[in-house]
């Protein structure tokens, strides 16, 4: 966590397919400023629908307090909650049947 004005701000990282996450970007950013510090991953390549390496995708590490993942590619997500947990970082991928050690999958 960060602060600003004396305001504990929990540091998201976002990683989106090609503005899949944008609206819940917006409502965060126009609602949660104060008490959010936000990384923005946009992966916007057209993909082939099986990736063997996602490693030209998602970062090596990740720091951060939690995930959100509005990925739309299955082997990206998976890998990412696989990171994740690597790094105790946890994740919600909503709507997703990607679920684990520290992956909340709460349905849309």
């Amino acid at each position: 966590m960060t602060e600003k004005n004396g305001i504990s701000r929990q540091k998201l990282t976002v990683f989106q397919q090609n503005g899949s996450g944008n609206l819940k970007i917006e409502g965060l950013k126009k609602y949660g400023e104060e008490l959010f510090e936000l990384k923005i991953v946009n992966i916007d390549e057209i993909l082939p629908p099986v990736l063997d390496d996602t490693s030209d995708y998602l970062p090596k590490s990740i720091s951060c307090d939690l995930v959100l993942d509005f990925l739309t590619h299955s082997d990206l997500s998976t890998d990412l909650a696989a990171l994740c947990v690597k790094n105790e970082i946890p994740v919600v991928a909503s709507g997703k049947k990607t679920t684990g050690k520290g992956v909340s999958a709460p349905p849309t």
